[in-house]
């Protein structure tokens, strides 16, 4: 690399901390030269930063150089995507694809190169955490969504297309997304919650026939394995399926008067919990939009009885205990004012509230916030704290994963690790940052349980469909 390219890189490296320096210059030495034909730019002036903070990154880049060469030339790296175009960029990646081996290996090369602009473009502080979620949920999406096109074309050549038992129309697979996904909130090494259904039964109309059910259980197993199958490339996304009907004994795909006779019959109140997050994220979109709509009033109900009131103080039960494991301080997810109460705060009001008040059916919670501000049921005070400690806790929740792209929440231990989360966070020592998550938390909790007595204990006192 010439002079021209490593002075701005020398001059970056100065705002690194001492102890990561040698590791960032490291790896600087090795990619240099295959960037050599590369201008250099901001991506430079920004590489010290991101190689110290994401050892994901800069291994990636190391062993793909062409994989950095392409994001740096091609000005994906430097611009966010307008929404729709990661679903373009996969949908083309996979036009091409005539197998399951070969729709593994793109959808793991499409992962790798998208995930290391997502996480450079955070860390260099080109991108929000709006931005970041968004692009994260908008991949899964689109990657859940082409796999299963493919797939659902291989199963109808080898066993017929599935038709409806009464309305004769083709049958296609829905895909609900829950959690932080169907929140487009998704985080940056995460699972993604899953559940499976399909709108009639019926059989398909081929020389194998099958039932529906049969089609689409197997159906979805391939959806399963085609994301979460850690091959050679890694994986896309860790699937998990526990949320649906019956959990993980429950069969992998139902039709939709099957869900929606488990949920009028056997729903509980942690699952209405859940489904205020559920999107149609991929299949038939038409038809899931249908299903959302049946099992709105399970959901939302304008009636609250004395029992749900008890589901959420066993739900609070549960947190308080959860957070009080040992170890679980380190937690920024599951301890003491962590980001599942944040949740905790503004999904229990959705519930309570929510049947009577549309507005605030709204499965993202930075938008439903203010909403529940607006409408009363919190505090300006309670609203704004929340929102800038969920900003914080999630920023930082994406830094400890971008970190080596692994699925945790766990504070570091070891002082180089501490120092690292304290500089990718913007903080000149892992005291300072340290005495500002404290802050952040110590506001959470104080609001998660003054808000639940504001709101849970008078409700005891009075009818609470007055």
């Amino acid at each position: 690399m010439s002079d021209s390219a490593q002075q701005p890189f020398d001059a970056a490296l100065t705002a690194v901390p001492e102890p990561l320096r040698h590791q960032v210059s490291a790896r600087w030495q090795e990619l240099a030269p295959s960037l050599a034909t590369l201008p250099p730019g901001k991506w430079l002036a920004t590489l010290p930063r991101v190689f110290a903070a994401s050892d994901f990154v800069a291994r990636s880049g190391v062993q793909q150089p062409a994989l950095l060469q392409d994001l740096i030339a091609s000005g994906d790296l430097s611009r966010g995507y307008p929404s729709g175009e990661l679903v373009r960029r996969v949908t083309q990646a996979l036009a091409d694809v005539t197998d399951e081996p070969a729709l593994k290996a793109r959808l793991r090369q499409l992962r790798r190169r998208e995930m290391v602009r997502i996480a450079w473009r955070d860390l260099a502080g080109w991108a929000d955490l709006n931005e970041t979620m968004a692009s994260l949920s908008e991949f899964a999406d689109a990657c859940v969504d082409g796999a299963l096109a493919r797939l659902h074309a291989w199963a109808v050549e080898k066993n017929g297309e599935p038709r409806g038992e009464h309305s004769g129309t083709p049958q296609r697979l829905v895909v609900l997304g829950l959690g932080k996904l169907g929140g487009q909130e998704l985080n940056f090494s995460s699972d993604i919650d899953l559940i499976f259904a399909y709108p009639e039964d019926g059989e398909t109309q081929g020389a194998r026939r099958l039932s529906n059910h049969e089609f689409f259980i197997r159906l979805g197993q391939s959806l399963i394995n085609v994301l979460n199958e850690n091959t050679a490339d890694g994986f896309v996304f860790r699937v998990d399926m526990r949320l649906r009907p019956n959990g993980a004994s429950g069969p992998l795909a139902l039709s939709f008067a099957a869900m929606e006779y488990y949920y009028q019959t056997h729903g509980r109140d942690w699952e209405r919990y859940a489904f205020i997050k559920a999107r149609v994220i991929a299949g038939d979109r038409a038809a899931g939009a249908e299903l959302l709509k049946t099992l709105r009033p399970f959901m939302y109900r304008k009636y609250l009885d004395y029992g749900t009131i008890e589901s959420i103080r066993s739900m609070k039960g549960m947190i308080e205990r959860e957070m009080a494991r040992k170890g679980m301080h380190g937690n920024i997810k599951l301890g003491r004012g962590g980001i599942r109460e944040i949740e905790f705060l503004a999904q229990t009001q959705q519930l309570i509230h929510g049947g009577r008040e549309p507005q605030l059916q709204d499965p993202r919670l930075l938008s439903v916030l203010p909403r529940l501000v607006a409408a009363g049921h919190m505090s300006p005070e309670a609203g704004t704290a929340l929102t800038q400690a969920y900003i914080f806790l999630r920023n930082v929740e994406h830094r400890l994963q971008m970190a080596a792209d692994q699925q945790t929440q766990s504070l570091p231990a070891d002082a180089t690790s501490q120092m690292q989360l304290a500089f990718a966070s913007g903080f000149a020592d892992p005291k300072t940052f340290a005495d500002e998550l404290e802050r952040q938390r110590d506001a959470v909790h104080r609001h998660f349980t003054q808000l639940f007595h504001t709101e849970a204990e008078p409700a005891e006192g009075r009818d609470p469909g007055a």
